[in-house]
């Protein structure tokens, strides 16, 4: 059984702050400076080079990969850490696309996140124009998956509302089809149960600075099935894939298993601090933040219903079909929650007009969710956030 005073207690969370943001950006795990710093000095300072061996910041990447592996139900041996996600998006869908080379189409939802379609489109674009990206809305996937399609590529938890896609159900669908699924976890690892082997996933992709506390910046987990490891292609051959990096072969080779899914030099530093993320993790399982995290979210919706009458909830009503966030409607949803975070509650807006809230029960409780709704309801209520300055859009949301 988790223990979440214990986790709760191993964060940094500034005095007063409310923080329902860990869906965009974990916090600061309390061990991670004396982590980063331990690498920086007695690593980097005093190794120098001689840290790739000494240290082993070579295997970092499939050890890590490993720890967030069991987070989501993952083979040993099929997650690796390194690059960004955009980059190991593209990776899964030229290795997918290769993998099923008479068929043309990728498609996914509208729903996605747009960086995803972005990289789903010029990867098409630079295959030519007999590729196409078809784009439909959510409900539609299922009635879409046909022998006419290459690729699956699904976020599993929408980003704006945390509307869940059934993995097990559009796998077992795509399969039949002779459809290969990538599956975008960036709203998922470190939120829900997740099943990668059980639900036969092709591939899969996630962020590691969202619910898995890596940091600003920390690097993305790619995931191949063990049945397809040895038929992948890396499209993006970088050194760090071949089979042997150090002979410095003018030729390409892929490396034996998720090896070959690394391209360049593994963020060393970046990698210290998820380290000391998944520390923490390895004291929580992931059922019981999925169960803490219902009750959660139900408390703030129950509370938010009751006391903002302005407010429309955007994310399913069943708990079983949203992940760990909570999104309301409301028209003038971006000055609210500049006003939100004056008053040390933090959350984010996304256009047109979504109030996003995320729920982590390593660091969140009861009476956070309480305090919360109090302070938002006095700012409806009061109109406290029609004020010239919330109004002003900064760069980020």
């Amino acid at each position: 059984m988790t223990d979440f005073s214990a986790t709760k207690s191993m964060f940094h969370l500034p005095d007063g702050v409310l923080y329902l943001d860990g869906n965009s950006l974990g916090p600061l795990p309390k061990t991670a400076a004396g982590k980063v710093g331990a690498m920086v000095q007695d690593e980097w300072g005093q190794m120098l080079i001689t840290g790739w061996n000494k240290a082993g910041w070579m295997g970092l990447p499939t050890h890590l990969g490993d720890r967030i592996g069991r987070l989501i139900g993952a083979e040993p041996g099929s997650v690796v850490v390194g690059d960004t996600l955009s980059i190991k998006v593209y990776q899964a869908l030229a290795s997918a696309l290769e993998l099923n080379p008479t068929r043309k189409v990728i498609l996914s939802d509208n729903g996605n996140f747009p960086s995803d379609l972005y990289m789903a489109d010029g990867l098409l674009r630079s295959l030519g124009p007999d590729y196409e990206l078809r784009v439909v809305h959510p409900d539609d996937v299922a009635a879409q998956i046909t022998e006419e399609i290459a690729v699956l590529m699904l976020t599993e938890v929408d980003y704006r509302t945390g509307r869940m896609h059934d993995m097990k159900a559009l796998t077992e669908l795509a399969h039949a089809n002779g459809v290969l699924t990538v599956w975008d976890l960036a709203h998922s690892a470190g939120a829900i149960p997740v099943d990668l082997s059980g639900c036969n996933a092709d591939f899969a992709a996630g962020c590691t600075y969202k619910y898995l506390n890596g940091g600003p910046g920390a690097p993305a987990f790619i995931y191949v099935a063990p049945r397809l490891m040895d038929r992948v292609r890396p499209a993006l051959s970088g050194w760090l894939g071949h089979e042997a990096p150090f002979s410095f072969d003018l030729d390409y080779r892929p490396g034996a298993g998720i090896e070959r899914m690394r391209v360049g030099t593994p963020p060393v530093v970046q990698m210290a601090a998820l380290s000391a993320a998944m520390d923490i993790w390895d004291m929580a399982e992931i059922a019981d933040i999925r169960a803490k995290s219902i009750e959660l979210t139900e408390l703030f919706i129950a509370g938010v219903e009751a006391t903002c009458p302005g407010l429309t909830l955007a994310s399913p009503r069943n708990p079983a079909q949203r992940g760990s966030q909570v999104s309301f409607h409301f028209n003038e949803g971006y000055a609210a929650m500049q006003a939100l975070i004056a008053r040390d509650v933090i959350g984010d807006f996304r256009a047109p007009d979504i109030m996003r809230f995320g729920f982590t029960p390593l660091y969140i409780d009861e009476g956070d969710v309480e305090r919360a709704v109090d302070i938002l309801a006095d700012i409806i209520a009061n109109r406290l956030w029609d004020r010239p300055e919330y109004k002003i859009r900064q760069r980020v949301t």
